[in-house]
């Protein structure tokens, strides 16, 4: 009985202080994601460099994120969440000041969201490990939860945090590193009210028999399988086309530094809606049937940028994108969360991650090279072929689970 009370408790001090946390926090990095690429045009107009900073927020889950996900598992997650949250808060400030000074160039940019990057595995490896132990592992549950984390996801990283970023990068070139900064230092003051959840209790496995044990826990279970290589086609074509397409705006549609923030916040608009109301939109789909659709819906979104007359019209196909993203996200996360033990949870998800984010990296480096062959439209078109061709294995025809 008294397990049962405690973890209860859990449950009611638990979502509030992670939500609360993530809106903070992704709304600096929201603005991060407009003003890095930002500063890396102001520095130069290379596609292939400007394409590296992209690449660069998701190579780290190529290279830390499977270690990550053991270390999470092994330690308790709240100290796994302050820890990495401050950390991030202190790259961010050196690399302002260094924007300040004028003393900032391609690679220093390059390296500091690289850092940023590996501290995030730790984080999102925590964090998302922290939800079932919150609100358990029914399907409704973790929908309902998880709908809620990537809508707030979505109203910082997409809607408020870009043009913010982007307005103030407008402003003065250091401002928006100082807001993330300050965003990361809020975040960890509130990871830190999260209940106790003590790290899992068992045998210390070496490190690459720990990694292997998660990596064959998705191999073996063929939803997650399907989903880790259904995500990871999909960040790679969504990365290969968002990678340089800051100069596709600034240069074909002729938008503003200000006004880019404001066309990439359109896809919080479908992004909020679906995150919100994942739930009740996704209760007769199983976990790889919304990840199909999501696929198709970014596929024809991407296809309509491309031919789009003005910026208007792609800030509406945004808005589908934002919508698919979060759907998708949603999908991945509850799936994984209701098929793996929690002992190996922290690595399951930085496996999925392995798949997904650094397909990401990959698909930014591979846009850069595309748009500097064939021209700035040429990433958008590949990557709607690429997720179209990919619903196909992804959708199944069993009921939701």
């Amino acid at each position: 009985m008294q397990a049962v009370g405690q973890r209860g408790n859990v449950k009611a001090r638990g979502v509030g202080p992670l939500l609360a946390s993530t809106g903070i926090s992704v709304t600096g990095d929201g603005a991060l994601i407009a003003a890095a690429p930002l500063l890396a045009a102001s520095l130069t107009r290379n596609p292939v460099a400007v394409s590296t900073v992209t690449a660069a927020f998701y190579l780290p889950w190529l290279l830390t994120g499977p270690v990550a996900g053991v270390l999470v598992d092994r330690w308790a997650r709240r100290p796994v969440l302050v820890t990495a949250d401050l950390v991030r808060a202190v790259i961010l400030t050196v690399l302002a000041a260094l924007v300040f000074v004028h003393a900032i160039n391609v690679l220093f940019l390059v390296s500091a969201v690289l850092l940023v990057g590996i501290a995030q595995c730790f984080f999102d490896s925590a964090a998302q490990a922290m939800i079932p132990a919150v609100v358990g592992r029914d399907k409704e549950a973790l929908t309902h939860t998880n709908g809620r984390f990537w809508a707030l996801d979505t109203i910082g990283r997409s809607l408020i945090g870009p043009p913010l970023g982007s307005t103030t990068f407008a402003l003065n070139k250091t401002l928006p590193f100082v807001g993330d900064a300050l965003s990361f230092f809020a975040s960890a003051a509130l990871v830190s009210r999260l209940p106790r959840v003590p790290a899992s209790v068992g045998p210390r496995e070496r490190l690459l028999t720990a990694l292997r044990d998660g990596l064959q826990h998705l191999i073996r279970t063929r939803d997650l399988r399907v989903l880790a290589l259904s995500m990871g086609a999909y960040n790679f074509g969504y990365n290969a086309a968002i990678a340089t397409f800051v100069l596709y705006a600034k240069d074909v549609l002729r938008v503003a530094d200000a006004g880019y923030g404001i066309l990439l916040a359109a896809m919080a608009v479908g992004g909020v809606i679906a995150g919100w109301r994942a739930a009740p939109l996704t209760r007769r789909l199983s976990y790889r049937q919304i990840q199909a659709i999501a696929h198709l819906v970014q596929g024809l979104a991407w296809t309509g940028v491309a031919f789009a007359p003005n910026a208007v019209v792609v800030g509406i196909l945004f808005a589908f994108l934002g919508a698919g993203s979060s759907l998708a996200s949603v999908a991945v996360g509850s799936a994984r969360q209701a098929l793996t033990p929690d002992k190996l949870l922290g690595r399951v998800v930085s496996a999925f991650r392995l798949f997904g984010l650094g397909a990401a990296g990959l698909g930014a480096l591979a846009g850069g090279v595309i748009a500097s062959w064939q021209g700035l439209r040429a990433p958008l078109l590949v990557a709607a072929a690429l997720v179209i061709l990919a619903a196909v294995p992804t959708w199944s025809r069993e009921s939701p689970t």
